[in-house]
């Protein structure tokens, strides 16, 4: 059992279904990232956590994981492309320890794709960029039911 200090449900709005985020380009940092064993215990991947920083998605987040160590020559090619990618947009070209990729903005490019295994749609991250690359572009539209606050709209969602 745990105690939850007198928490208070109606004082507190529900948490609701996460959609995926629309297809495009979003200024973002990472939050978080954690060197994680593969399922079959035969690689590491590194998990990074990406938050958005404004427009109708500010604080969703976005994950990618990079398969750095991996019996797939290839697999590992494209993950060390990938951090190659997200470094050079960041300005740390060589960093020791994952921390330091941290805060530190840059764009990502966002698409959706079916997961194979429930056929829902999910995010991934398809490329990433400068930050200036976001320069001109215009800001993600948030779609007719993310108005105003009406019992049922999550936080994130919220003007």
């Amino acid at each position: 059992m745990a105690n939850l200090n007198g928490f208070d449900a109606r004082q507190v709005d529900p948490a609701a279904d996460f959609e995926p985020i629309p297809a495009g380009k979003y200024l973002a940092v990472i939050t978080e990232s954690e060197l994680k064993p593969t399922k079959n215990g035969g690689g590491q991947y590194l998990q990074l956590a990406f938050q958005i920083l404004d427009g109708p998605y500010k604080n969703r987040y976005v994950w990618a994981r990079l398969n750095l160590t991996n019996a797939n020559p290839t697999t590992v090619q494209i993950a060390r492309a990938e951090l190659s990618a997200i470094c050079r947009a960041i300005g740390v070209l060589t960093p020791k320890d994952s921390v330091e990729l941290h805060n530190l903005p840059l764009a990502i490019r966002v698409s959706q794709k079916k997961r194979a295994d429930t056929g829902e749609l999910t995010n991934v991250i398809k490329g990433y960029e400068k930050k200036e690359a976001l320069a001109g572009e215009p800001q993600q539209q948030a779609t007719s039911n993310q108005g105003a606050y009406n019992g049922s709209t999550p936080p994130w969602r919220r003007s």
